[in-house]
């Protein structure tokens, strides 16, 4: 009689003990899931809009200072670094632009464009345009270099700006960029390419108009 109690004694507490285990288990909260950033190739569709002034020379959400000249964009999920291809729906011009910043946060927009990029797809009129976004891949969000062709240096600063108007429409962005010096001289730039073999590229079309046209590498 006495060992049937004992035992009855041990399956009770090993009951309770197992009570409280499950209770602590189901109050324990679960780990939140890690966002899987989309495999390159991913498509996404829908409006696109561009931003210039007054966020031009602000800090973007990655914390790099915003360049509208740059060939960049604000997404709302796309880990900062991603590189995508944005196509323009209504004329087929495309764009490849590195994601450093945050939004559109307006209705069914997809993507805010950086004002060099919104001029390459044809958009800076109409303000928004039907986009289709593929995922090129990754990289770094910060330090990530780009590449540009120099096509000339000038002491006289209009003359820069005059080469930079002409070009600008066919080989957008380009862009007069000031160094000091004893001199001071104004370089214009064309292109803003994620490798060297595309500023290459970029640069042997170049040649034709300006023969000395040569890859500059651009620090973030």
């Amino acid at each position: 009689m006495l060992a049937r109690v004992r035992r009855v004694g041990a399956a009770i507490a090993v009951t309770m003990t197992l009570c409280i285990f499950l209770s602590a288990c189901s109050k324990r909260k679960r780990a939140p899931r890690v966002p899987v950033a989309p495999p390159a190739g991913s498509i996404e569709t829908g409006i696109a809009s561009w931003y210039g002034h007054p966020y031009h020379g602000r800090r973007a959400a990655n914390g790099e200072i915003y360049d509208m000249d740059q060939l960049t964009a604000a997404h709302r999920t796309l880990p900062f670094g991603a590189r995508v291809r944005v196509t323009n729906l209504s004329n087929g011009k495309d764009v490849e632009v590195r994601i450093n910043d945050r939004g559109p946060f307006v209705g069914d927009r997809v993507i805010d464009l950086s004002r060099a990029a919104a001029r390459q797809v044809g958009m800076i009129g109409p303000g928004t345009a039907k986009v289709r976004i593929i995922v090129l891949g990754y990289g770094p969000a910060l330090g990530q270099p780009s590449y540009a062709v120099q096509l000339g240096a000038f002491r006289d600063e209009s003359r820069a700006e005059a080469l930079r108007d002409e070009l600008e429409g066919r080989y957008s962005p380009v862009r007069v960029v000031k160094r000091d010096g004893d001199p001071v001289t104004y370089r214009v730039l064309a292109g803003n390419k994620t490798t060297q073999e595309e500023a290459e590229a970029l640069a042997e079309k170049l040649r034709r108009l300006a023969p000395d046209a040569f890859v500059v590498r651009l620090d973030p």
